[in-house]
């Protein structure tokens, strides 16, 4: 499907100058949930899509739904969904979140102009706090959409200056009524930008996904003597940091073994604590919170019960106490068999295509997991994102974006 590359290439650019940054390099934007900038961005996607002739309604996260009903569908039929999300990181770049929202009402406009036959409505969506830049909970829209977190828990949820969602909704005016059930939709389409190269580097303009990685987060204390950094000899020390280094670096080798058989295999430490955390003090504890990623649950409890195997070696010969709590598990997730065929057919035979996975959480995760969901990338420029510096062509915005639509076309061309 050929989409109006200007045009949408303005709403991404207009969509930009809310929360703009100055930059030596590149555009960035930081649009953080319930912020000033988060208000522009929202009441500028609502206009865009009334100027489309969309039924706009938002939920009480601030889940933004634009619905359309084509000429001649049943308005009964559970709809087509697709779009993104319009927040940022700090300092985050113009195309991610925006692209696939933009794309998804890009190719609304384009089916209107080529008066395409449909059997079921379509919404445009853009997701709230898919970042978790302010609240801390990533892809918090569609968790409450997908029932994975609960309406109150989502609006009790404090930023740093300890004020709520609800709050921070309330003050910009987009705090609706109910919650938008995602369960209801017969499909969901997303675009994102790659943030990788595999897409550049196989020269391919569209990239579709096959499945999400699952997450498992761990917390790793190890707990060893406070002791004087001098007085103490160094054969008699129960050092925690030190052991601590020695399991981040055993970590570091379980999942590069792993990564071997299992290429989507990750493993993290990417956040930690010293106590007492004084220079002439040999450390008490540390605690490490861990990232395990692969695309196959097994994979993910081999490396989490190989880490615990590590940290007990780690106990007798080190003389500390260690314990791992593993406090999360998003299991990978399996696109819907439905949504890659419609992808694949809307993939023109003259724009080249690979099947991928997706290393990094995306709303579609969720979705996907209460009905058929699909989702698709395109190029990152050097495989930069989260940065100014993050950058995908603009015709490239367009072939991406117009393989959407036709996704989405032929999935809202099933009735039953």
């Amino acid at each position: 499907m050929k989409l109006d590359t200007e045009r949408l290439r303005d709403d991404i650019e207009t969509n930009a100058t809310f929360g703009e940054v100055a930059t030596e390099e590149g555009r960035g934007r930081t649009v953080l949930t319930g912020s000033e900038a988060d208000k522009r961005v929202r009441e500028y996607f609502v206009t865009r899509l009334e100027d489309a002739d969309l039924e706009v309604r938002y939920d009480a996260v601030g889940n933004i739904v634009g619905r359309w009903n084509p000429p001649g569908c049943d308005p009964d039929l559970a709809p087509i969904a697709f779009g993104s999300h319009l927040d940022s990181v700090p300092r985050g770049g113009i195309f991610d979140g925006p692209l696939g929202t933009y794309g998804a009402l890009e190719g609304v406009r384009t089916m209107q102009e080529t008066d395409v036959t449909l059997d079921r409505p379509i919404e445009v969506v853009s997701f709230t706090e898919e970042e978790g830049a302010r609240f801390g909970v990533g892809t918090l829209g569609s968790s409450v959409a997908s029932g994975e977190l609960s309406t109150r828990e989502a609006l009790k949820l404090e930023d740093a200056d300890g004020i709520t969602l609800q709050e921070r909704l309330d003050e910009i005016g987009f705090r609706g009524e109910g919650t938008i059930d995602v369960g209801k939709w017969d499909a969901w389409m997303e675009l994102h930008i790659e943030q990788g190269t595999r897409l550049t580097d196989a020269g391919a303009a569209v990239g579709i996904v096959e499945s999400i990685t699952g997450i498992t987060n761990c917390e790793v204390t190890v707990t060893g003597t406070a002791d004087h950094a001098g007085a103490t000899p160094m054969f008699e020390r129960s050092d925690a940091l030190a052991a601590g280094s020695e399991f981040v670096l055993t970590l570091e080798r379980i999942a590069e073994e792993v990564a071997t058989t299992h290429e989507a295999a990750v493993g993290t430490v990417g956040e930690g604590s010293i106590e007492p955390n004084v220079r002439n003090i040999i450390p008490e504890r540390v605690r490490y919170q861990l990232d395990i990623r692969d695309v196959d649950q097994e994979t993910m409890d081999t490396i989490v019960e190989r880490c615990r195997s590590s940290l007990e070696r780690i106990e007798h010969h080190r003389n500390v106490t260690t314990s791992l709590s593993r406090y999360r598990n998003t299991s990978p997730i399996a696109m819907s068999e439905r949504c890659l065929s419609a992808a694949a057919a809307a993939t023109e035979p003259n724009t080249e295509s690979i099947r991928l996975y997706s290393a990094a959480m995306h709303d579609t995760a969720n979705v996907g997991g209460v009905t058929d969901a699909g989702l698709l990338f395109a190029p990152s420029e050097d495989g930069v994102s989260h940065s100014p510096r993050e950058w995908t062509d603009w015709e490239d915005c367009a072939i991406a974006s117009g393989v959407l639509a036709g996704a989405v076309q032929s999935l809202a061309s099933e009735a039953s």
